[in-house]
């Protein structure tokens, strides 16, 4: 496989750009103690900085297509950098609960619009690597995850968590710069329709759109709840902070490998099909060792669990490239997708976050993780069923 120097410059684009789509929402995690202490809030109201997002990535990812053909995608691009920059930086200054939270709708919007918009541009700049790139794309926002998680805490212990929070604004401006760089000649997503009338239908009439949506949703939820309670859980079984926050940073190291790994392996098979269940079943076992409160076993169920977080997300973003023809019908197939599914992907982790409020039992929190792998083996089985017929 052989790259054009500007496809090169293209790809560090959206590397950085992929960067920034976590940090914002997962540095929240290492804080929300300290920020719940701080500002004298319950686990429901403090997980709202982490839901919010989520819930505004879905609501206002059909923004995408909209502003694409608006104002175009470089314009789109670095309006929603900027956005997150601000919103970000903002945080850096400001105490008051309900400005974290007009940052955290903020973020949502900036996020919600820049992801639709990636997945269009590899399916039409890169259309016969697609795998290879979401793998890079992935691998982006996973490094963007791991480094907020990992560092954010360091951060922290140097100054306060406003800086810890807001220290995140710098990898948008880094994405405006690299975007810049990328982008001498304006690039767009052509408007143009699928010629084929199954590829070309509007997707919230398709079924087949309708279980990416819902898959999404739930692997979304998994991801943002795991990385959320994963510390309180490991304290809750005798571990330290310390102890718990090394656990979380080695999960995501084996979650940055999928991310890239994953997609490159998917390009030898005819089907996602099997490789998709068999990260699913590990998942599933992965949540068994966790259920103990033996601390070698709890950590291997940890490490494992990386294994599907790392491979959920870029087949998700594969599924409705492998569905559609053109890039415009990507951008809409995946801005629905994006749409229902961050909506579905915000709204359990609040459940969660009240669950445990309710039980102060995080036996019952492992176990609403079993429930998600099971329905998403329920439903990749179905998708794969649909795949095979088309």
């Amino acid at each position: 496989m052989r790259w054009k120097p500007t496809q090169i410059l293209l790809l560090l684009a959206i590397f950085i750009v992929a960067l920034n789509l976590r940090p914002a929402i997962t540095s929240i995690g290492p804080m929300l103690d300290i920020i719940r202490v701080d500002l004298t809030l319950s686990n429901t109201q403090v997980s709202l900085l982490t839901v919010i997002p989520v819930i505004c990535m879905g609501v206002f990812a059909m923004l995408a297509p909209i502003l694409n053909k608006a104002i175009g995608l470089n314009k789109s691009m670095y309006l929603m950098l900027l956005l997150l920059a601000v919103a970000t930086g903002i945080r850096l200054s400001v105490s008051s609960f309900s400005i974290l939270l007009l940052t955290a709708l903020a973020v949502g919007i900036a996020i919600a619009v820049i992801g639709p918009l990636l997945s269009a541009l590899i399916k039409q700049y890169f259309p016969q690597q697609v795998a290879a790139v979401v793998g890079i794309y992935s691998f982006g926002m996973g490094m963007g995850a791991t480094l907020s998680t990992g560092l954010t805490g360091v951060f922290y212990e140097k100054a306060n968590y406003h800086f810890a929070l807001a220290i995140w604004a710098v990898l948008a401006v880094l994405g405006m710069i690299a975007w810049r760089v990328s982008s001498k000649h304006p690039m767009e997503v052509k408007q143009t329709a699928g010629k084929s009338a199954k590829k070309g239908e509007n997707p919230w009439r398709s079924k087949t759109a309708w279980s990416f949506l819902v898959f999404f949703g739930l692997q979304t939820a998994l991801f943002f709840s795991i990385l959320t309670w994963l510390v309180p859980i490991a304290v809750s079984n005798g571990m330290t902070l310390l102890q718990a926050g090394t656990l979380l940073s080695s999960m995501t190291v084996v979650q940055i490998f999928m991310n890239i790994g994953f997609p490159i392996a998917l390009q030898r098979f005819q089907s996602r099909t099997p490789a998709l269940i068999g990260i699913l079943l590990i998942g599933i076992v992965s949540i068994g060792f966790m259920w103990t409160s033996e601390p070698l076993l709890f950590s291997i169920g940890v490490l494992l669990m990386g294994i599907p977080l790392g491979g959920l997300f870029p087949i998700c973003l594969l599924m409705p490239m492998d569905a559609t023809d053109t890039a415009e019908e990507t951008n809409t197939w995946t801005a629905m997708m994006q749409t229902g599914g961050f909506i579905i992907g915000g709204i359990l982790p609040l459940f969660i976050a009240m669950l445990y409020d309710y039980t102060s039992n995080h036996q019952v929190t492992l176990f609403v993780f079993l429930l998600l792998f099971v329905a998403m083996l329920v439903l990749a089985i179905q998708i794969g069923r649909t795949a095979s017929k088309a």
